[in-house]
């Protein structure tokens, strides 16, 4: 499955940004997909999952309510809008897919990357 990113930039503390992921020549039927994130210097952390049929998400202690992962009917794009966004949550975000649960495995299928800075 190849994964595709879009979204991230500059945006002032307070602000929202939405990352989207899709699965290019596929769906993502049977898989869990999130985001997790990594600033320089610092370990990869997890951001959020979703199973492919719109339940069970989870998020990253950090998290506390600010993002809101989806995903759409047709399990072909995955969402994360990001509100009130700090400088602390400057980093390199990056979309990964697994058939199990992304939080305990190390998932099979990465994006690209997209990064997202937030100025103070």
């Amino acid at each position: 499955v190849q994964l595709v990113e879009s979204g991230g930039g500059l945006v002032q503390a307070g602000g929202s940004l939405r990352l989207s992921c899709s699965a290019s020549g596929n769906t993502f039927e049977n898989y869990c997909v999130g985001w997790f994130r990594q600033a320089p210097g610092k370990e990869r952390e997890f951001v959020a999952s979703i199973t492919w049929s719109g339940g069970a998400a989870d998020y990253g202690d950090f998290v506390k309510g600010r993002f809101t992962i989806s995903i759409d009917n047709a399990a072909t794009k995955a969402d994360l809008q990001m509100n009130s966004l700090k400088p602390d949550d400057t980093a390199v975000y990056y979309c990964a897919a697994d058939e199990g649960d992304i939080q305990m495995v190390i998932p099979s299928f990465w994006g690209q990357g997209t990064q997202v800075t937030v100025s103070s």
